[in-house]
């Protein structure tokens, strides 16, 4: 029988003293797979936690983690909450002054890094974070540089040294941790102005690990698999995968990168995967690209075989009979497409997330006709990830699920979603005044979406409060609506709404220069390079029936009247995406200001409307 739990650290030992051999997280460096097993990982997690405190590391201190994704940052995530101290996980794409702030803003007063590259921005700033007392380097050969710096290695020596001395002493600290210590502040991204560090407290942490564990039929057991690749750095990945996955005993195999990602799917074969609606849009544009290159007949039999597809979909998502004749047609077209879809993620997928923002119906429908099950849901840093999630016994596309059990969400008059529970964080690190702004007087938190529930309960998210479009008409749009639109056509790699207090919409788009390779051959476009294609006529007027086939189905007030094509993808490193994926619309409207200056001056708008 195990222990009572109350906290990640319960968990961890319990988990460890059930599981012993058996593995339990592997991480690809290099094209080889690093691993570790439960006894292992516990050990090195101690080593690390330990060796913290002999540094000088007590309980409520902050040690700092910048690091892509590999066993190390798991180590010291759990060896630093097993000593009572707080995890503060930075985004490895940060610069040297973001990263100098988020340290002298919490005190850290360690800080892991990856390799020279991430350590090479912390000397930057070192000597401007008087709270910052050593530097630990996971990779050995890269740990020189400053007097405090020093290796992993040493770090879990110091550790082992300590636990040798006395074996009681990580069970001991680890045990006095209770619900109500914080255990990490993570500062969110996306927004212009300062970071908030959000206050996430062991009791935060368990809280979404147990409602997630009240879910039935289970999202997982021990029997599951998964290869994640969304980085630790955000609550995502960290609370529903790292922790939960804890909690259930499952195995992790993190992936290399995302270049490798299904080449990694397919030698690990996972039975589930956590991922966000910008990954299922790219494999689905892939596929659809590679439909267009087939003849006009396999065409044909692709879009019999999808319409096959979306029936089945529709049906199991109202909890109806199949009748016996589709059965028959649905597993033929399962042979001729969708077990492709299946086998490029290892064969064995039943369920993937696709959360954060808006997926499109089709996408949705296309995976779960291959038997892989899109559960959408809804949450933010401040709720610890998830405050909504379909479950796998019953979800409704296009929604974003119930409340997770436990969860009070209720919608404020304006249309903003109000929400309240054990998941949600008590305010944000040494701002006051905003913590009180962020919560309504009987303490719901503010989310700063609009949505509303449907019939069902169902939680439907319309928009941002902050981002919908008042047009100078006066019509309110939910610019995600449309932008999804668009990014279901393989043209368009992203795609942002502009229209605030103008009289029209237009947008700023990225193509796909894959699908723009492919078009352009099969019409007979000549061109040197992809990207000239951005700037051929012929291509131009293509990219404009497109956008006039995405009308379609828009209201008039929602159609794009204009475009303007930005030539760079956006991207995390050029600062239009957040580490998750999504959009930072403030960033992209700033950045690309004289394009859309360009699409509402004089000029454009008389020939546009003289058309």
């Amino acid at each position: 029988m195990e222990l009572s739990e109350n906290t990640i650290n319960d968990v961890f030992r319990n988990r460890a003293n059930k599981y012993g051999n058996r593995l339990a997280i592997e991480k690809k460096m290099k094209g080889v797979w690093h691993s570790a097993t439960w006894n292992e990982y516990y050990e090195r997690a101690r080593s690390t936690g330990l060796g913290l405190q002999s540094l000088g590391v007590g309980k409520g201190d902050m040690v700092a983690i910048l690091s892509e994704n590999r066993l190390e940052w798991l180590y010291t995530d759990m060896g630093t909450l097993g000593i009572g101290a707080v995890v503060i996980p930075v985004y490895p794409t940060l610069v040297a002054e973001e990263i100098g702030y988020i340290l002298n803003n919490s005190g850290a007063k360690a800080i892991v890094v990856e390799n020279k590259g991430q350590l090479k921005k912390v000397l930057e700033i070192v000597d401007k974070c008087p709270a910052l007392e050593k530097i630990v380097v996971m990779e050995e050969q890269d740990a020189q540089g400053h007097k405090k710096v020093m290796s992993f290695n040493a770090l879990m020596e110091l550790g082992r040294k300590k636990h040798s001395e006395d074996p009681t002493l990580f069970e001991k600290l680890s045990i006095k941790v209770t619900d109500d210590d914080l255990a990490t502040i993570v500062y969110t991204s996306g927004t212009t102005g300062l970071p908030k560090g959000a206050m996430i407290s062991h009791g935060n942490i368990f809280w979404v690990v147990k409602s997630l564990d009240a879910v039935r039929p289970h999202y997982a057991t021990d029997k599951d698999c998964t290869a994640p690749f969304l980085p630790l750095s955000h609550v995502f990945e960290r609370i529903p995968g790292h922790f939960y996955g804890m909690y259930c005993g499952i195995t992790s195999s993190y992936i290399e990168s995302i270049d490798t990602l299904l080449a990694d799917f397919e030698e690990k074969r996972p039975t589930m995967v956590l991922a966000v609606p910008r990954v299922c849009e790219k494999v689905y544009q892939k596929i659809i690209s590679q439909v267009h290159e087939q003849s006009p007949f396999k065409q044909k039999v692709f879009r019999w075989g999808q319409g096959i597809g979306n029936q089945i979909s529709q049906l199991r998502e109202n909890h109806k009979a199949i009748p016996l004749l589709l059965k028959v047609k649905y597993k033929l077209a399962y042979m001729i497409i969708f077990k492709k879809l299946q086998d490029k993620l290892g064969g064995r997928v039943t369920w993937m997330t696709a959360a954060g923002a808006p997926t499109a119906p089709e996408i949705i429908r296309f995976f779960n006709a291959a038997g892989i099950t899109v559960i959408q849901g809804y949450g933010m840093t401040e709720t610890t990830a998830p405050a909504t999630m379909q479950s796998l016994g019953d979800y409704r596309i296009g929604t974003a699920g119930k409340p997770i059990p436990g969860q009070d969400i209720k919608i404020a008059e304006d249309g903003e979603i109000l929400i309240k529970g054990g998941n949600v964080i008590k305010g944000y690190w040494k701002l006051p005044e905003e913590t009180a702004e962020a919560f309504t007087p009987d303490g719901y938190f503010m989310s700063g979406d609009i949505g509303m529930f449907d019939e069902g309960g169902n939680l439907l998210i319309t928009d941002r409060k902050k981002d919908l479009i008042i047009t100078s008409g006066g019509k309110n749009i939910a610019p995600q609506k449309i932008e999804g639109l668009f990014k279901s056509d393989p043209l368009f790699t992203q795609f942002v709404c502009i229209g605030e207090m103008k009289k029209y919409l237009t947008g700023l788009c990225n193509i796909n220069l894959e699908e723009a390779e492919r078009i352009a051959n099969e019409e007979g476009i000549t061109f040197s390079q992809r990207e000239d294609l951005l700037d051929n006529p012929q291509m131009l007027k293509i990219i404009q029936q497109h956008v006039d086939a995405c009308n379609k189905h828009l209201a008039k007030y929602e159609t794009i009247k204009n475009i303007r094509i930005v030539k760079n993808e956006f991207t995390q490193s050029s600062g239009e995406l957040t580490p998750s994926l999504k959009l930072k619309r403030k960033v992209v409207l700033q950045k690309y200001k004289h394009l859309i200056e360009e699409m509402y001056d004089k000029e454009a708008v008389d020939e546009l409307y003289n058309k």
